[in-house]
């Protein structure tokens, strides 16, 4: 059955709704010719881009695996494979990174996706009380604390960005 979603909701807020988290919305104006949609949300919404979280999807040993970084570094490849248990690591397929999570490039959130992934998340998020990670569109962030971002995604902690 068919979930019904408030307008501006996405999938990613409904889960958060559901589980009685607390978080902020925020959201700005997308320029869809923005190179950089992690750092053109730092720098809308005036946050510290070490605070401002993207996701990433990449390929462990041939399972999709998503990989939460700052904005202001990049992932380690190798640091992600190790923290997951695997052994090689690569980019992921964007047009697969879509079709799983069920989210566009650049909206990919680590909540509310398709089909949940193995995910990671990088160790600095401990060092903030809140961080901002996709909405699950464009021009849409959450604020939430590190710690129910890793309960809701199961995700492992570990050093896995660069930078």
């Amino acid at each position: 059955m068919a979930r019904k979603q408030r307008a501006g909701s996405t999938p990613a807020i409904v889960a958060l709704e559901k589980a009685g988290t607390v978080f902020t919305v925020h959201s700005y104006d997308h320029d869809p010719a923005t190179a950089s949609y992690g750092t053109e949300a730092a720098e809308a919404l005036g946050r510290d881009p070490a605070q401002v979280f993207k996701t990433l999807v990449a390929e462990v040993d041939g399972a999709l695996t998503v990989a939460v970084v700052p904005v202001s570094g990049s992932l380690d490849l190798k640091a992600l494979a190790a923290a997951v248990g695997g052994k090689r690591a690569a980019m992921a397929d964007p047009a697969a990174a879509e079709r799983t999570t069920g989210y566009v490039r650049g909206g990919i959130s680590p909540l509310g996706q398709r089909r949940r992934l193995p995910t990671a998340l990088d160790a600095s998020a401990r060092s903030h009380a809140t961080i901002c990670v996709s909405a699950g569109r464009r021009g849409l962030e959450v604020e939430l604390s590190p710690g129910d971002l890793a309960a809701l995604t199961d995700a492992v902690i570990a050093p896995i960005a660069r930078g």
